[in-house]
């Protein structure tokens, strides 16, 4: 723990460029690899990402494609996409998972918004968990008396200012996403 500004900047930086990767995931209309990183399969007895259990590809602007290195892991990868919350129904083939990518109805718009603002909200609970860890260390440095009151209100007030423009950044992106993705 750190109460180092530059440390918690490029901590809470890192919480956005996660919700901004997140956020890439909901598609809005075109088939994009990017859509299936949320996606953790449950493969040897623990969950990893499903880019490090096959390859994923666009072949059409409607339809990916999962390639599925080990055969007994096929099941197990259909059913993780299907159960992503990304309302995608995949069809194993063999070793290949076809994704068709159905049209964006207004529901499916809305679900998408909603998903949207929950990777917001974990964004936001992420610059928060990085401002209290600031906080904390801010408050034993004062307590093991090696910064003074008053620097512990300065260095305070600086880190609530560095959660803040964090915060308004996360609301940002998902305001440019929420619009990308009612555009019809």
């Amino acid at each position: 723990m750190s109460a180092d500004p530059k440390e918690l900047d490029k901590r809470m930086h890192g919480a956005v460029d996660a919700l901004k990767k997140d956020l890439a995931g909901l598609r809005t209309g075109r088939a994009s690899v990017s859509l299936l990183d949320p996606v953790m399969v449950e493969a040897y007895g623990q969950r990893m990402p499903l880019n490090q259990v096959g390859t994923v590809s666009a072949p059409e602007p409607r339809l990916l494609t999962v390639n599925v290195w080990d055969k007994g892991l096929v099941v197990s990868t259909a059913k993780a996409i299907r159960e992503a919350g990304l309302g995608l129904n995949p069809a194993p083939d063999g070793q290949m998972i076809r994704v068709p990518i159905p049209d964006l109805t207004s529901e499916r718009r809305a679900e998408l918004v909603k998903l949207a603002h929950k990777y917001a909200e974990q964004g936001r609970v992420a610059v928060r968990n990085v401002r209290r860890d600031g906080m904390e260390a801010l408050k034993k440095a004062e307590k093991d008396h090696k910064i003074s009151q008053d620097e512990h209100r300065q260095k305070s007030d600086e880190v609530q200012k560095l959660t803040d423009r964090y915060v308004k950044q996360v609301d940002e992106v998902l305001s440019h996403k929420e619009k990308e993705i009612k555009t019809v």
